[in-house]
């Protein structure tokens, strides 16, 4: 800590000295800060902890503090996270960066050890189990097994990582899902850290690798999910960008119903959240009703901050947040940190008070009903009791579709219209089994949302537990099961004695990770699939997950709603979600009885004494070992070298980016004779740029598969082959749905070749000019690269051969990894575009004034048109900070941090 910096303070905890940068401090320089949010004094803490008048300014801080004037500012800021998270689909690319930098600096003489993490890291293993065995009590080990099978080769690198890295953990697969290790174990809200100067406390902050990296804003822990790029920045020691955001504050009052779950309560949240427009926004929660929320309730709602669209939905610290800290075996040395720490720096949230936001909602508590969401969206709530007036007319509204066509088809001569009867009963396990739309065919307790709450878990199991009593039974045709985010879950469930009567269902233990709600939810039985397909069925998933959209969580399913996990049992026993549990049974007992939702909910004293006997030595015992993993990952012989040795894999490869790389940058040289690899339209998203989904047999990445040995059943997706360059690069610019206007009519990863003219895929065009030393640009129109944060969007334009994307507007974050990548946006100035200068892709262009690039300066743009004519335009440079300027020179941010690695930057 620096000892100029005039804001730093000390602290004594129990006789404990820390040091801190204190706010009250900070509010004596630049004014009173006792309404900022919560959430942007932890914003204003980093940047007074991180003064140093270059990357951050006292200008900055002004700016934040000033934001209560009016709510809403334009300053950028530069936020220094104290840690990383990553799960293993986004994390595998970064790990395989960083092997890449050792590699690099092993070429250029250096001890590679100096490559590690200069903030801490940690990558849980969770988004590779599926549910291929369900319904059986060897299904966890039976599906483990095959994950490990399929997973080896990534496995072994990241085990490889976890033993060459400092500042990296690997929580290996069957342990739990990133968020709620997190939360229970990972977080710490104040951290502290070892100095020259002594330990240092401050708020926990980071960044993690994906969306719901946002349920840590339950322990008072400011967090949210960012693209690889920036992550890895972040884990490099570099700042992560961003506008002070607008703050939206909403308020709880009241107290929840009897028999109402968080899950009714997050849906509730979220369709007034997304209705509000919180996009980009940060959400804060306030109130007396916060009182009433457990902090496993709480972290239900920040985890779909996502879903109603906010960057996070934060909960600032109180005594709920201790409480549930010592319930989960942290230490009473670091509650005591939280507590002096917070209360000291204005942190603790107390009863009555309210910050200033840029806007407000309310919500009593007491006005929730049960509810689900969907069909397809996550922020579409239907109350329990609408449910079968929706399906209802859904199906009114399929049988008028369905008439509608055949009416066509009489009025177009087509003949007989009476469409043969087919038979939709077929046998199944030796029963006759018929399927109808709405018939639930996955009902599936799964992790993330829900499985970090035991108030929840634990109805499921006591409704469970009383079906179980009246002679209930899931029906034949539900693939049913339980995938918990951590090992605790299980272990109250058990100690509960609710696990046998959960199991008597079908909802046995499947594996411990991201599984139906990213779509792993594994094939459902052959005959199910064939009846599905005959009839065209619209069919449903019950989920108490967070997403739902179309076809992501079993192609053939096409309705999915999200539910809580008591609601999840409750129609594996319907099978149907076209039936109202309010007033039909949903079976008969063992006398005939009906049998009603009713009369096997539990109550809440139930509920309340079975949460009751959850203990803080479980999570003790659980976490003991978190790191260890089972006998397979420790049996995965790994050598302990400073460089990976890469092997020939088709999963894990040795990138481009560092290959050749110098001691010190090339100088920058002006773009020559550059050709158009595509022109877009606008709202071109990172969906369309970055591969996802599965991979086809006809595309350059399934050639290059099935070239390397691959058969077309283990092609996995883009997803799982992150690690692979050469799989990624081909499916850049790949997505079905984008449109090239260089080829008018086309959609797809098509364009044309010039000055051939050859209509070809992107892929194949970009390599064609690689090998005749011609660079590339991208032309587009407004919003280029909006939506996700993915960084294969940015690293395979840089692999394509693009030199620089020329676009109308930029989505920030997309801007801020074209730099990362080395990849120079360009901004068409007012009044100019794609159509006012009559470019169809034929042209090649030149852009001058490279070698004496500053920020957010015009370029000059020579276009010379087929014909031989030539017109020059300028051009805006959009690197627009120092920093930004300093990641291009050098080839992108990994190639600078490297250089500053060896003392060369």
């Amino acid at each position: 800590m620096s000892k100029r910096n005039p804001f730093a303070s000390e602290l004594l905890v129990n006789q404990k000295p820390y040091h801190i940068f204190s706010l009250k401090k900070a509010a004596e320089t630049f004014g009173d800060i006792d309404r900022l949010p919560f959430s942007l004094k932890i914003l204003l803490e980093n940047l007074l902890r991180n003064l140093d008048d270059d990357t951050v300014t006292k200008d900055d801080i002004q700016a934040l503090v000033n934001w209560q004037k009016t709510g809403t500012s334009d300053r950028e800021i530069a936020f220094r996270p104290a840690r990383v998270l990553m799960q293993d689909f986004t994390g595998v690319p970064a790990v395989v960066d960083l092997a890449a930098m050792r590699a690099a600096v092993a070429a250029l003489g250096e001890d590679p050890d100096k490559v590690n993490p200069l903030s801490p890291v940690d990558l849980v293993i969770d988004h590779s189990v599926m549910v291929d065995k369900y319904a059986t009590e060897q299904a966890f080990k039976q599906n483990v097994d095959i994950e490990m099978q399929r997973n080896y080769e990534r496995y072994a690198f990241l085990r490889w990582g976890a033993k060459a890295f400092r500042n990296f953990r690997v929580v290996p697969p069957g342990t739990g899902i990133c968020h709620q290790v997190n939360l229970e174990y990972l977080g710490q809200s104040v951290w502290a850290e070892q100095t020259d100067d002594g330990t240092l406390a401050y708020p926990d902050t980071l960044v993690g690798t994906d969306s719901h990296t946002t349920m840590i804003n339950a322990l008072g822990i400011l967090g949210w999910g960012v693209g690889g790029i920036e992550a890895e920045a972040a884990m490099l020691g570099q700042p992560v960008s961003m506008i002070i955001p607008e703050v939206v504050g909403f308020e709880f009052s009241g107290k929840l119903q009897p028999g109402i779950t968080a899950t009714d309560l997050v849906l509730t949240v979220t369709q007034m959240l997304r209705k509000h427009g919180v996009v980009g926004k940060f959400v804060e929660f306030f109130g007396d009703g916060l009182d009433q929320l457990a902090l496993a309730d709480r972290a239900t709602i920040a985890n779909m901050a996502p879903e109603y669209g906010a960057t996070c939905g934060f909960f600032p610290v109180d005594q709920v947040t201790l409480d549930y800290m010592k319930l989960t075996g942290r230490d009473d040395a670091l509650i005591a940190r939280v507590k002096t720490y917070c209360q000291q720096q204005g942190l603790w949230r107390k009863s009555g008070e309210t910050p200033i936001f840029t806007d407000t909602l309310h919500l009593n508590l007491d006005t929730v009903v049960a509810s689900l969401a969907g069909p397809k969206r996550p922020q579409d709530k239907v109350t329990l009791t609408e449910l079968k007036q929706h399906c209802d007319a859904a199906i009114a509204q399929e049988k008028k579709v369905s008439q509608q066509r055949d009416a066509e088809l009489l009025n177009e001569g087509g003949g007989q219209t009476d469409a043969p009867v087919v038979d939709r009963s077929f046998d199944f396990n030796g029963e006759r089994i018929l399927l109808d739309n709405h018939a639930v065919v996955i009902a599936a307790i799964t992790s993330c949302t829900n499985t970090s709450n035991p108030s929840v878990l634990m109805a499921a199991g006591l409704l469970a537990k009383n079906a179980v009593a009246k002679g209930l039974k899931r029906q034949p045709w539900v693939k049913s099961s339980l995938a918990p985010g951590s090992k605790v879950v299980t272990r109250y469930l058990e100690d509960a004695g609710l696990m046998p009567s959960l199991e008597q269902l079908g909802f046995h233990l499947v594996g411990y990770g991201c599984t139906t709600c990213i779509g792993n939810s594994g094939p459902l039985a052959k005959p199910i699939e064939e009846a599905i397909a005959a009839s065209d069925l619209n069919v449903s998933a019950v989920l108490s997950g967070n997403r739902n959209f179309e076809g992501r969580i079993h192609p053939l399913v096409k309705s999915n709603w999200l539910a809580s996990p008591p609601l999840v049992v409750a129609y594996a026993l319907a099978g149907t979600v076209n039936i109202d549990l309010g007033h039909q049974p949903l079976g008969k007992d063992k006398q005939g009885n009906d049998v009603y939702l009713k009369d096997i909910w539990p109550d809440s004293q139930q509920i309340a004494d079975a949460v009751a006997k959850v203990q803080s030595s479980m999570f003790s015992a659980e976490y003991a070992q978190v790191f260890e993993g089972d006998d397979s990952w420790q049996a995965i012989d790994v050598p302990k070298a400073k460089t990976y040795a890469w092997p020939d894999s088709t999963y894990i490869r040795h990138p481009d980016f560092f290959r050749g790389m110098a001691r010190k940058p090339k100088a920058v040289a002006d773009i020559q004779g550059a050709r158009v690899l595509a022109i877009l339209g606008d709202s071109v998203t990172t969906d369309h740029i970055s591969p996802a989904g599965s991979i086809k047999a006809s595309s350059p990445a399934g050639e290059y598969l099935r070239e390397h040995g691959v058969k077309r059943e283990d092609f996995n997706s883009y997803g799982s082959r992150r690690g692979n360059h050469e799989v990624m690069v081909r499916g850049t610019f790949a997505n079905v749905r984008i449109r090239n206007e260089m080829v008018p009519g086309s959609e797809g990863g098509v364009t044309r070749h010039y000055p051939s003219g050859e209509q070809m895929p992107i892929f194949d065009a970009a390599m064609r000019y690689q090998q005749q030393q011609i660079p590339l640009i991208v032309v587009a129109g407004k919003e280029y690269g909006t939506g996700s944060s993915r960084d294969w969007a940015a690293k395979g334009t840089l692999m394509l051969g693009v030199r620089a994307v020329l676009a109308e507007s930029f989505e920030r974050i997309h801007r801020s990894n074209l730099i990362g990548m080395g990849v120079l946006p360009l901004q068409f100035l007012a009044g100019t575009d794609r159509k006012t200068l009559k470019l169809t892709g034929e042209e090649s262009f030149t852009l001058r004034g490279l070698s004496a690039l500053k920020p957010r300066q015009k370029l000059q743009l020579v276009i010379t048109y087929p014909d031989g004519a030539k017109q020059e335009v300028d051009v805006h440079c959009r690197i627009d900070t120092g920093n930004e300027l300093a990641y291009y020179q050098h080839g992108g941010i990994l190639q600078y941090v490297l250089r500053r690695m060896i003392g060369e930057a």
